[in-house]
Protein backbone atom coordinates (compact mmCIF):
# COMPACT_ATOMS: atom_id res chain seq x y z
CA UNK A 1 0.00 0.00 0.00
CA UNK A 2 1.14 3.39 -0.71
CA UNK A 3 2.01 5.24 2.73
CA UNK A 4 1.22 8.88 1.31
CA UNK A 5 -2.50 7.22 1.27
CA UNK A 6 -3.90 8.38 4.32
CA UNK A 7 -7.47 7.41 5.52
CA UNK A 8 -9.39 10.65 4.65
CA UNK A 9 -13.14 11.75 4.71
CA UNK A 10 -13.85 11.02 0.76
CA UNK A 11 -15.04 14.16 -1.40
CA UNK A 12 -18.09 13.78 -3.07
CA UNK A 13 -18.31 15.53 -6.64
CA UNK A 14 -21.34 15.60 -8.65
CA UNK A 15 -20.66 18.66 -11.00
CA UNK A 16 -18.63 17.47 -13.76
CA UNK A 17 -17.17 20.74 -14.91
CA UNK A 18 -15.88 21.11 -10.80
CA UNK A 19 -14.46 17.09 -11.85
CA UNK A 20 -12.94 18.81 -14.68
CA UNK A 21 -11.14 21.97 -12.75
CA UNK A 22 -10.45 19.45 -9.56
CA UNK A 23 -8.52 16.43 -12.33
CA UNK A 24 -6.15 19.27 -13.31
CA UNK A 25 -4.62 19.77 -10.19
CA UNK A 26 -3.87 16.03 -9.66
CA UNK A 27 -0.01 15.54 -9.87
CA UNK A 28 1.02 13.93 -12.92
CA UNK A 29 3.36 11.74 -11.46
CA UNK A 30 0.66 10.46 -9.16
CA UNK A 31 -0.77 7.08 -10.24
CA UNK A 32 -4.63 6.83 -10.39
CA UNK A 33 -7.33 3.71 -9.86
CA UNK A 34 -10.70 3.98 -10.64
CA UNK A 35 -13.65 1.69 -10.11
CA UNK A 36 -16.68 2.65 -12.37
CA UNK A 37 -19.74 1.32 -10.13
CA UNK A 38 -23.23 1.96 -10.28
CA UNK A 39 -23.64 2.45 -6.33
CA UNK A 40 -25.31 -0.02 -4.03
CA UNK A 41 -21.58 -1.41 -3.37
CA UNK A 42 -21.03 -4.82 -1.83
CA UNK A 43 -18.05 -6.70 -0.85
CA UNK A 44 -17.40 -7.59 -4.25
CA UNK A 45 -17.31 -3.61 -5.29
CA UNK A 46 -15.10 -3.35 -1.95
CA UNK A 47 -12.71 -5.82 -2.92
CA UNK A 48 -12.23 -3.99 -6.19
CA UNK A 49 -11.73 -0.73 -4.48
CA UNK A 50 -9.29 -2.33 -1.99
CA UNK A 51 -6.91 -3.73 -4.57
CA UNK A 52 -7.19 0.18 -6.56
CA UNK A 53 -6.17 1.37 -3.25
CA UNK A 54 -3.20 -0.84 -2.75
CA UNK A 55 -1.66 -0.40 -5.80
CA UNK A 56 -2.51 3.46 -6.88
CA UNK A 57 -1.52 6.97 -5.30
CA UNK A 58 -5.20 7.83 -5.58
CA UNK A 59 -8.14 5.82 -6.07
CA UNK A 60 -11.22 7.20 -7.29
CA UNK A 61 -14.84 5.81 -7.87
CA UNK A 62 -17.93 6.90 -10.09
CA UNK A 63 -21.18 6.13 -9.14
CA UNK A 64 -23.83 6.89 -11.43
CA UNK A 65 -26.86 3.84 -12.49
CA UNK A 66 -26.70 4.35 -16.62
CA UNK A 67 -29.85 4.47 -18.16
CA UNK A 68 -28.34 3.99 -21.57
CA UNK A 69 -27.76 0.45 -20.45
CA UNK A 70 -30.87 -0.84 -19.83
CA UNK A 71 -33.06 -2.23 -22.21
CA UNK A 72 -35.80 -3.03 -19.30
CA UNK A 73 -36.82 -0.06 -17.95
CA UNK A 74 -38.53 -1.86 -14.57
CA UNK A 75 -34.88 -2.96 -14.16
CA UNK A 76 -33.47 0.59 -14.33
CA UNK A 77 -36.25 2.20 -11.83
CA UNK A 78 -35.85 -0.99 -9.71
CA UNK A 79 -32.26 -0.97 -9.18
CA UNK A 80 -30.99 -0.97 -5.82
CA UNK A 81 -29.57 2.85 -4.17
CA UNK A 82 -28.04 3.12 -1.29
CA UNK A 83 -25.86 6.13 -1.81
CA UNK A 84 -25.59 6.97 1.98
CA UNK A 85 -24.12 3.59 2.79
CA UNK A 86 -22.06 3.74 -0.29
CA UNK A 87 -20.40 6.88 0.68
CA UNK A 88 -19.11 4.84 4.17
CA UNK A 89 -17.84 1.97 2.46
CA UNK A 90 -15.66 4.28 0.68
CA UNK A 91 -14.63 6.26 3.56
CA UNK A 92 -13.84 3.03 5.42
CA UNK A 93 -11.85 1.76 2.69
CA UNK A 94 -9.79 4.82 2.23
CA UNK A 95 -11.23 6.50 -1.55
CA UNK A 96 -10.07 9.81 -2.37
CA UNK A 97 -13.31 11.11 -4.39
CA UNK A 98 -16.47 9.88 -5.89
CA UNK A 99 -17.63 11.47 -8.96
CA UNK A 100 -21.67 10.94 -8.92
CA UNK A 101 -22.50 12.88 -11.97
CA UNK A 102 -26.15 13.48 -13.18
CA UNK A 103 -27.72 12.06 -16.80
CA UNK A 104 -27.94 15.69 -17.76
CA UNK A 105 -24.17 16.78 -17.19
CA UNK A 106 -22.47 13.25 -18.31
CA UNK A 107 -25.06 12.77 -21.30
CA UNK A 108 -25.00 16.48 -22.67
CA UNK A 109 -25.62 14.83 -26.53
CA UNK A 110 -28.35 13.23 -24.95
CA UNK A 111 -27.09 10.03 -26.11
CA UNK A 112 -26.94 10.91 -29.90
CA UNK A 113 -23.20 9.58 -30.09
CA UNK A 114 -22.32 6.05 -28.89
CA UNK A 115 -19.84 3.13 -28.90
CA UNK A 116 -20.79 0.22 -30.64
CA UNK A 117 -19.01 -3.06 -31.09
CA UNK A 118 -20.00 -5.44 -33.45
CA UNK A 119 -18.51 -9.03 -32.23
CA UNK A 120 -18.00 -10.19 -28.89
CA UNK A 121 -21.47 -7.78 -28.27
CA UNK A 122 -23.39 -9.51 -30.18
CA UNK A 123 -23.36 -13.09 -28.25
CA UNK A 124 -25.24 -14.14 -24.81
CA UNK A 125 -25.69 -10.73 -23.05
CA UNK A 126 -25.50 -8.83 -25.91
CA UNK A 127 -28.23 -11.52 -27.72
CA UNK A 128 -30.64 -11.42 -25.11
CA UNK A 129 -30.18 -7.45 -23.84
CA UNK A 130 -30.26 -5.02 -27.11
CA UNK A 131 -28.40 -1.84 -26.63
CA UNK A 132 -26.74 -3.10 -23.44
CA UNK A 133 -23.32 -3.30 -24.33
CA UNK A 134 -23.29 0.21 -25.97
CA UNK A 135 -24.48 2.01 -23.08
CA UNK A 136 -21.68 0.12 -21.27
CA UNK A 137 -18.70 1.00 -23.42
CA UNK A 138 -20.31 4.60 -24.26
CA UNK A 139 -20.51 5.40 -20.44
CA UNK A 140 -17.69 3.73 -19.37
CA UNK A 141 -15.43 5.90 -22.00
CA UNK A 142 -17.22 8.97 -20.93
CA UNK A 143 -15.56 8.11 -17.38
CA UNK A 144 -12.51 7.41 -18.18
CA UNK A 145 -12.14 10.83 -20.07
CA UNK A 146 -13.04 12.54 -17.46
CA UNK A 147 -11.46 10.69 -14.93
CA UNK A 148 -7.94 9.74 -17.11
CA UNK A 149 -6.95 6.45 -14.71
CA UNK A 150 -3.84 4.44 -14.84
CA UNK A 151 -5.50 1.56 -13.83
CA UNK A 152 -9.41 0.58 -13.90
CA UNK A 153 -10.63 -2.31 -11.79
CA UNK A 154 -13.23 -4.60 -13.06
CA UNK A 155 -14.98 -7.89 -11.74
CA UNK A 156 -14.81 -11.20 -13.55
CA UNK A 157 -18.13 -11.87 -13.12
CA UNK A 158 -19.02 -9.44 -15.73
CA UNK A 159 -16.62 -10.93 -17.74
CA UNK A 160 -18.21 -10.14 -21.49
CA UNK A 161 -18.10 -6.43 -20.19
CA UNK A 162 -14.84 -6.77 -18.88
CA UNK A 163 -13.61 -8.46 -22.02
CA UNK A 164 -15.33 -5.83 -24.15
CA UNK A 165 -14.07 -3.09 -22.10
CA UNK A 166 -10.49 -4.22 -22.47
CA UNK A 167 -11.15 -4.39 -26.43
CA UNK A 168 -11.96 -0.66 -26.44
CA UNK A 169 -9.66 0.33 -24.47
CA UNK A 170 -7.08 -1.39 -27.53
CA UNK A 171 -9.17 -0.17 -30.06
CA UNK A 172 -9.07 3.50 -29.23
CA UNK A 173 -5.13 3.43 -27.53
CA UNK A 174 -6.09 4.45 -24.09
CA UNK A 175 -3.47 4.81 -21.78
CA UNK A 176 -4.57 2.79 -18.85
CA UNK A 177 -4.66 -0.83 -17.96
CA UNK A 178 -7.88 -3.01 -17.48
CA UNK A 179 -7.22 -4.86 -14.16
CA UNK A 180 -9.21 -8.47 -14.11
CA UNK A 181 -10.40 -9.22 -10.33
CA UNK A 182 -11.84 -12.09 -9.52
CA UNK A 183 -15.33 -12.85 -8.56
CA UNK A 184 -16.54 -12.41 -4.92
CA UNK A 185 -19.39 -15.03 -3.85
CA UNK A 186 -20.68 -15.64 -0.22
CA UNK A 187 -21.25 -18.60 1.69
CA UNK A 188 -23.24 -20.39 -0.80
CA UNK A 189 -21.46 -19.70 -3.85
CA UNK A 190 -24.18 -16.87 -4.81
CA UNK A 191 -21.74 -14.40 -7.40
CA UNK A 192 -22.22 -10.88 -5.38
CA UNK A 193 -24.42 -8.86 -7.01
CA UNK A 194 -26.36 -5.34 -6.39
CA UNK A 195 -29.64 -7.06 -7.55
CA UNK A 196 -29.21 -10.03 -5.07
CA UNK A 197 -30.45 -7.45 -2.49
CA UNK A 198 -34.04 -8.05 -4.27
CA UNK A 199 -33.94 -11.16 -3.81
CA UNK A 200 -36.62 -12.92 -1.00
CA UNK A 201 -35.75 -15.38 0.98
CA UNK A 202 -37.62 -17.64 -0.76
CA UNK A 203 -36.47 -16.76 -4.01
CA UNK A 204 -32.65 -16.75 -2.82
CA UNK A 205 -32.79 -20.49 -1.86
CA UNK A 206 -33.61 -20.83 -5.56
CA UNK A 207 -30.91 -18.81 -6.79
CA UNK A 208 -27.86 -20.34 -5.05
CA UNK A 209 -28.68 -23.71 -6.86
CA UNK A 210 -27.65 -21.09 -10.22
CA UNK A 211 -23.42 -21.54 -9.36
CA UNK A 212 -23.58 -24.91 -8.22
CA UNK A 213 -25.47 -26.64 -11.34
CA UNK A 214 -23.27 -23.43 -13.72
CA UNK A 215 -20.25 -25.23 -12.22
CA UNK A 216 -20.85 -28.61 -12.59
CA UNK A 217 -19.52 -31.20 -15.04
CA UNK A 218 -23.16 -31.76 -16.88
CA UNK A 219 -24.17 -30.37 -20.33
CA UNK A 220 -25.46 -26.81 -20.97
CA UNK A 221 -28.61 -28.55 -21.94
CA UNK A 222 -28.82 -30.42 -18.73
CA UNK A 223 -27.87 -27.42 -16.70
CA UNK A 224 -30.82 -25.83 -18.47
CA UNK A 225 -33.50 -28.37 -17.70
CA UNK A 226 -32.56 -28.82 -14.07
CA UNK A 227 -32.26 -24.57 -13.00
CA UNK A 228 -35.82 -24.95 -14.84
CA UNK A 229 -37.15 -27.73 -12.71
CA UNK A 230 -35.69 -25.23 -9.44
CA UNK A 231 -37.54 -22.90 -10.30
CA UNK A 232 -35.46 -20.10 -13.16
CA UNK A 233 -36.06 -18.93 -16.27
CA UNK A 234 -33.23 -19.66 -18.41
CA UNK A 235 -32.14 -16.90 -21.05
CA UNK A 236 -28.37 -18.93 -21.92
CA UNK A 237 -26.37 -21.10 -20.30
CA UNK A 238 -23.17 -21.04 -23.49
CA UNK A 239 -19.80 -22.10 -23.47
CA UNK A 240 -17.18 -19.85 -24.87
CA UNK A 241 -13.63 -18.86 -24.67
CA UNK A 242 -13.23 -21.65 -21.92
CA UNK A 243 -15.74 -20.08 -20.05
CA UNK A 244 -18.96 -21.38 -19.05
CA UNK A 245 -21.69 -18.24 -18.83
CA UNK A 246 -25.58 -18.34 -17.56
CA UNK A 247 -28.44 -16.05 -17.05
CA UNK A 248 -31.27 -16.79 -15.52
CA UNK A 249 -34.78 -14.98 -13.91
CA UNK A 250 -36.30 -15.72 -10.50
CA UNK A 251 -39.44 -13.58 -10.78
CA UNK A 252 -38.14 -10.53 -12.04
CA UNK A 253 -34.67 -10.32 -11.11
CA UNK A 254 -32.27 -11.26 -13.48
CA UNK A 255 -28.62 -12.82 -12.63
CA UNK A 256 -25.47 -13.79 -14.62
CA UNK A 257 -22.50 -15.56 -13.57
CA UNK A 258 -19.72 -17.40 -15.75
CA UNK A 259 -16.72 -19.70 -14.50
CA UNK A 260 -13.83 -21.27 -16.15
CA UNK A 261 -14.38 -24.89 -17.83
CA UNK A 262 -11.89 -26.31 -16.00
CA UNK A 263 -13.69 -25.88 -12.62
CA UNK A 264 -16.74 -27.37 -13.76
CA UNK A 265 -15.68 -30.60 -12.07
CA UNK A 266 -18.73 -30.99 -9.30
CA UNK A 267 -20.67 -34.09 -9.05
CA UNK A 268 -24.51 -33.92 -8.98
Amino acid sequence: MHASQAMNTVTVISSISDWVKLRKQFDAKKTIGFVPTMGNLHQGHQSLCEKARQENDLTIISIFVNPTQFNNRDDFTNYPKSFDKDIALANKVGINYILAPNYTDLYADNYAYKITETDLSCLMEGQHRPGHFAGVLTVVMKLFMLVRPTKAYFGEKDWQQMQLIKNMTKAFHCDLDIVSCPTIRDKNGLALSSRNSRLSEEQYQVAINFPKLLASNKTPAEIKQLLEQAGMAVDYIEEFAERRFGAVKIGQIRLIDNVEMKQCLLQF
